[in-house]
């Protein structure tokens, strides 16, 4: 096809503010908000939160402020909000092995009825216990037990005296303690007390140790007999005390139970009546309450005041009892409606797996059940856990555990730390507890792929995928959904509402953000903060509705907050000091195009591409690959615009051609292949000996066949140019060429259009290259005949120069020429890029 010159109204996707059927946003504030240009998006997310079997949890992929964290809470919540409210979890001591603290769930609210329930047991307990020890009923038992195990030994300790009376002994008895009616302590039983004794003489008085020594033997060795008789009686009276203080000490055992037991079963029937729904614990908490009873039915004397010295004791350890019955409610739903919905957006360790905090005492790091927290994984049982899988890979420790939970369903909380704590640490081993949790990992395209690749096991687990549509085709109600956009973002923020001109205008920016007139950007967070902006101007000039004046002064504005470094480029071109020239002719001379793109701002430069040819066998030399600035991709190029030369010239072969192409003054390093049809044009116009058009700057990649390919950055290469046109004044001749394809990703600014409009600038574009060089040059491109190309055409002229080259290097070489060579590879080039300065990357597309 011949070269088209477009006019202005294919230079941009316009939309007509009365075509989107209202006067400002307030219109539309009401109506729902769909999900735009996400229909791929919204059915599989749907499909994965409905699903319940095992491991469909949700794997969302997208481009940054594409809404994929917005619109998935506002499904998630949506879809949670139909099911039902998932049971409390609660911790209890195991009294059995306090380590192991229990895992108990109860139905949604009765985790903290339980709490309170206990709490007022503890009360009753600690209020009720003492009166009933005291109680005459229960004293005038125990005192009657006391008694008679009084008078029992009494007896015992009469018939002992009376042993020793008989064998002429003086026998003293020093109990321990007084018999009282107050309750004994229960345990081994008192002890009997002291038994002194002293032999009598004949005179009744003591006998010392002079009158023993004037004994004859026979009286000492019964004596001695007497002795061993009476401290064997003495040893049977202290087992037979000793028996009778111990059945005395579970006789009042028993009977405290009596008094108490029917108080601490009527408190623990209250709380299973109160807890009477069927639970799937049911039998877990029954064991639990039956533990309770008989903890505190085994250390009923610590309810009552006993001697002064131990009370202090006696006190702490009735409250570290009283303790040990609370409940722990880990996770709390007694106010949900609903199934759960947890956003982590700080998933460490300890807030997404759950924790055990300590306390230092006495250089000893001590917890118990009651200081387990529950994180977000728990909190989300039975319902929904968001997280960025960013977040996840910047913490190897939380990712490893997360496999672990995917692999098992289960969770064990543990606190990693105390490994390596400075001071030794109690450590806790809570039960582990199945969690259903539906989770819900957003991340983006790249990192996705990184995980299917790195770590197919987690992958495994996310088999529904939700990939969000980085643009959409654009239709009525694609645009008719996007101002509902804006109009539910200037009631979110409190913004004027915006007319239907401003609506356009967003509108013709998503278009120029997705480089497509047919299609539309879908990285809205883009058009919301341009939503801000424009209502921060309108707002300034007190206005109450935002007109499309203040988006287009809100992108100019911000265009001038980022535009520093390609002000500067630009001056450098005016000044001189970077080589561009926007008219006259030159051989072998050509303005390209290129993109630079700093993250927060992308402009085109013109770049100058110059080729040189000459007789000899080097073949074509691309100088930035030479030197490692080129990427991949622009040596690719390089190497297809060779093919393709030496295609066109096949019946002259062997070339004998040494060739360099360079793009002059760059030295931060190039990539891409945009520029690969300007090398072409240098190189040709170099062959050919024919001059360039020096107003007319070229962009677009060409193949083996000699076609061209589109580029992206077009609108920015276009801009580019035409702003350096404008710095050294437009004359009506200069303009740009494009491949037809990328026709219809056109979306240039107003003032251009304008230009074109006015014919003081151009947008030609072309299907092939020949085409192109015809624009270039003014002269017909050629076709190959039976005799080659005609000599008043490009390739003719170009023809005729390769077959000078040939016979100058077979006039060099009359004795043996050498064969041509072949264009020779260098090493692969390191990389591409920038390496300091403000510019950090320089596509060449």
């Amino acid at each position: 096809m011949p070269i088209e010159t477009l006019p202005a109204s294919a230079l941009r996707a316009r939309v007509d503010p009365q075509a989107l059927g209202f006067a400002d946003t307030d219109e539309l504030q009401e109506l729902p908000l769909p999900w735009i240009g996400q229909e791929r998006a919204e059915q599989a997310a749907r499909f994965g939160l409905k699903i319940e079997e095992p491991d469909y949890h949700l794997f969302v992929l997208g481009e940054t402020g594409c809404g994929r964290t917005t619109l998935l809470q506002r499904l998630v919540r949506e879809v949670a909000a139909t099911r039902p409210v998932p049971p409390d979890l609660v911790y209890l001591n195991d009294f059995e092995a306090p380590e192991r603290p229990r895992a108990l769930r109860l139905p949604p609210g009765q985790g903290r009825e339980l709490r309170q329930l206990m709490a007022e047991l503890a009360k009753t307990l600690q209020t009720q216990i003492p009166r009933r020890l005291l109680a005459p009923d229960y004293t005038v038992a125990a005192d009657r037990v006391q008694a008679a195990a009084q008078a029992e030994e009494e007896r015992d300790l009469a018939a002992l005296r009376a042993f020793a009376e008989s064998r002429r002994f003086a026998l003293v008895h020093e109990p321990s303690r007084e018999h009282t009616a107050e309750p004994a302590r229960e345990g081994p039983g008192r002890e009997p007390g002291r038994m002194v004794f002293t032999r009598r003489a004949a005179d009744g008085q003591p006998l010392t140790a002079e009158k023993a020594a004037a004994l004859a033997p026979e009286e000492r060795a019964a004596i001695d007999a007497d002795e061993e008789a009476l401290r064997a009686e003495v040893g049977r009276f202290t087992e037979r005390s000793r028996a009778r203080e111990q059945s005395a000490n579970e006789t009042l055992g028993s009977l405290r139970r009596q008094a108490v037991k029917p108080l601490l079963e009527h408190g623990l029937q209250t709380i299973r009546a109160a807890l009477r729904k069927r639970i799937k614990d049911t039998v877990k908490l029954g064991r639990w309450l039956e533990q309770v009873q008989q903890h505190v039915l085994d250390n009923l004397e610590l309810f009552v005041a006993g001697e002064a010295a131990d009370e202090g004791a006696r006190v702490d350890a009735l409250l570290a009892l009283l303790a040990r019955l609370r409940v722990n409610v880990a996770v709390d739903h007694h106010d949900q409606t609903g199934a759960p919905v947890v956003v982590d957006d700080n998933p460490v360790y300890r807030s997404l797996f759950g924790s055990v905090e300590y306390e230092a005492e006495s250089d000893v790091l001590v917890t118990d059940f009651s200081r387990i927290r529950a994180g977000s994984l728990l909190r989300a049982h039975g319902g929904f856990l968001l997280l960025h899988l960013s977040d996840l890979l910047a913490d190897l420790a939380v990712w490893e555990k997360l496999r672990r939970f995917l692999r098992s369903g289960r969770l064990q909380i543990e606190e990693p730390g105390t490994m390596f704590a400075p001071i030794s640490a109690v450590s806790l081993q809570p039960e582990p507890v199945d969690v259903d949790v539906k989770i819900v990992l957003i991340a983006s395209v790249a990192d996705y792929y990184l995980v299917q690749e790195g770590d197919p096991e987690v992958a495994r687990h996310f088999r529904c995928k939700v990939d969000f549509a980085g643009s959409f085709r654009a239709t009525d109600e694609s645009r008719r959904a996007t101002a509902i956009f804006v109009a539910h973002a200037c009631r979110r923020m409190g913004l004027p509402p915006f007319d239907a001109g401003a609506v356009a205008r967003l509108i013709e920016e998503t278009h120029r953000e997705a480089e497509d007139q047919s299609r539309q950007s879908a990285v809205f967070a883009r058009t919301e903060a341009l939503v801000m902006e424009a209502a921060a101007i309108a707002r300034g000039r007190g206005a109450a509705r935002v007109e499309a004046f203040d988006v287009r002064a809100a992108l100019e504005a911000r265009a001038r907050r980022h535009d520093y470094p390609e002000q500067r480029l630009q001056e450098a071109i005016a000044d001189g000091e970077r080589l561009i020239e926007a008219g006259g002719e030159r051989i072998g001379v050509l303005n390209g195009l290129s993109v630079v793109d700093l993250g927060d701002h992308r402009f085109g430069l013109p770049v100058r591409v110059v080729a040189s040819t000459h007789a000899g066998e080097d073949g074509l030399l691309n100088i930035e690959r030479e030197v490692a600035l080129s990427g991949p991709a622009h040596d690719k190029g390089v190497l297809v615009l060779h093919s393709h030369l030496a295609t066109l010239f096949r019946h002259v072969a062997p070339l004998a051609l040494s060739a360099t192409v360079v793009v002059e003054q760059e030295y931060g390093g190039i990539e891409g292949d945009s520029a690969s049809c300007a090398e072409f044009y240098a190189l040709l116009s170099s062959l050919a000996g024919l001059p360039l058009r020096q107003g007319i700057a070229v962009t677009g990649a060409i193949n083996q066949a000699g076609e061209m390919l589109p580029v992206g950055g077009v609108n920015e290469k276009i801009e580019g140019f035409f702003r350096t046109c404008m710095q050294q004044g437009l004359d009506g001749s200069q303009g740009v060429l494009i491949p037809a394809r990328s026709r219809r990703r056109l979306m240039l600014g107003t003032e251009l259009c304008e230009a074109v409009a006015a014919g003081r600038f151009h947008i030609y574009t072309a299907d092939t290259a020949g085409a192109g060089m015809e624009l270039l040059t003014g002269r017909a491109y050629g076709r190959l005949g039976s005799g080659g190309y005609a000599a008043d055409t490009v390739l003719g002229m170009a023809q005729r120069t390769l077959q000078a080259f040939r016979r100058a290097c077979q006039a060099a070489q009359p004795s043996a020429p050498a064969p041509s060579r072949p264009w020779r590879r260098p090493p692969a080039p390191l990389g591409a890029g920038r390496k300091g300065g403000r510019i950090r990357a320089q596509r060449l597309r």
